[in-house]
């Protein structure tokens, strides 16, 4: 009996072997047979003279003027003379030159905003994201750290994790090595202008076990190292997003520790709202343990996100009432519906932020996006009210 164990057990490690090797070389030829959607080959997205002016916040008229005499380089045409879309890039540049850009003043907190559920599949990756994008789209200066060995976030930025990326292009480094005195060496640019990524791959799911051990040995310190690599980095950004692993691991207990700001995407279903709700336990049982021993996260606000949102299904509408009634104010109010034009992004390894046009429809998309930007808005604005800097303009804009 022991030695069919033994046989049957070497065939399955041997089997996993050869399938962990084809789904690699199929991956691969993935890759370099769609090389537009690679991290290396996206392009910023652009904006149309009249967008561009809102996102600035002058008109398109301060815009030609400033081109005309100078301030501005002269606009982008094509071959035909017709004008083109503005990068991101370029939007900066106008921010920098009509003063409009949107930072937090020196001495105002830098927002780390942990996106988080225990349960996967609720959106978080796609969540973490678009707000990030978002916000680099406004103005902002935006890191986005991506804590989960999944390497979903990653993926949205045409990396194929465990292809293009090592473990020391990641976090894992940093966690290991008390040494390393910044995070500086992982952060990369992305095709956003603004945004800056520390992408994750497998590798970092090792880290857990040398944390947890390492943690039971006495070394509690090892819970603040994350926090400590984001203040090293912390002075050059407004706004850190952090896009931790599905589970409450040494990892996650970290991703709470540093965070100064909570988002909680919950599908409006009743497994998910369930798993929220332990979750919710969880956590307080976890921030009280912190607490106690000298960790406790201080949140600046706590904001719950309906992700995968289908109003057409009278179970789902009754759960979204019921979390808007249970959460109250701390329940974003424009839910993230489900959109086939997400999924076809997805797809492409890309964003409904950076995609040219629409996959689906112009309707869907728009709807899409008007999604996308309520929920985004609305955590923006919880952003700024952390930033005394930035009350007096949002009093003067009626928001606070």
């Amino acid at each position: 009996m022991a030695a069919s164990l033994d046989i049957d057990d070497t065939h399955d490690l041997l089997s996993v072997a050869t399938l962990a090797q084809r789904t690699s070389s199929v991956l691969e030829r993935l890759r370099d047979s769609a090389r537009s959607a690679r991290a290396d080959d996206r392009r910023e997205p652009t904006f149309p003279i009249g967008k561009a002016a809102d996102l600035v916040g002058r008109t398109p008229a301060a815009i030609r003027d400033a081109e005309k005499d100078g301030r501005l380089p002269p606009p982008p045409r094509t071959e035909n003379n017709r004008r083109v879309g503005y990068t991101l890039a370029q939007l900066n540049d106008m921010r920098g030159l009509f003063g409009t850009r949107p930072w937090r003043a020196a001495d105002d907190p830098c927002c780390v905003v942990a996106v988080q559920n225990f349960k996967g599949g609720v959106g978080k990756s796609t969540l973490s994201v678009h707000l990030a994008q978002y916000l680099a789209i406004q103005g902002y200066r935006v890191a986005l750290i991506d804590c989960d060995s999944q390497a979903s976030a990653t993926t949205l930025f045409g990396y194929v994790p465990d292809l293009d990326l090592t473990e020391d292009d990641t976090l894992y480094p940093f966690l290991r090595q008390e040494e390393m005195t910044s995070l500086e060496y992982a952060l990369r640019k992305t095709h956003f202008d603004g945004l800056e990524l520390i992408p994750a791959n497998l590798r970092l799911f090792q880290s857990e076990y040398e944390i947890a051990a390492r943690m039971a040995r006495g070394q509690g310190g090892l819970i603040d190292r994350l926090s400590q690599g984001i203040a090293s980095i912390a002075d050059r950004f407004d706004v850190i997003v952090l896009d931790p692993p599905p589970a409450l691991g040494a990892i996650s207990l970290s991703v709470l520790r540093a965070a100064n700001a909570l988002v909680v995407p919950v599908p409006p279903t009743v497994m998910d709202f369930s798993s929220t709700a332990a979750f919710l336990a969880m956590l307080d049982e976890t921030i009280e343990t912190l607490a106690e021993r000298g960790f406790a996260p201080t949140l600046k606000f706590l904001r719950f996100v309906a992700s995968k949102v289908d109003e057409n299904k009278s179970m789902q509408k009754e759960l979204l009432n019921l979390m808007r009634t249970l959460f109250g104010h701390a329940m974003v109010r424009t839910p993230l519906k489900d959109s086939a034009e997400i999924d076809n992004a997805t797809a492409r390894l890309m964003t409904v932020y950076e995609l040219d046009g629409p996959v689906t429809s112009s309707a869907v998309r728009n709807r899409c996006l008007t999604y996308l930007d309520g929920v985004n808005a609305e955590l923006e604005l919880d952003i700024r009210a952390m930033w005394p800097s930035h009350l007096g303009r949002l009093r003067k804009e009626g928001l606070a």
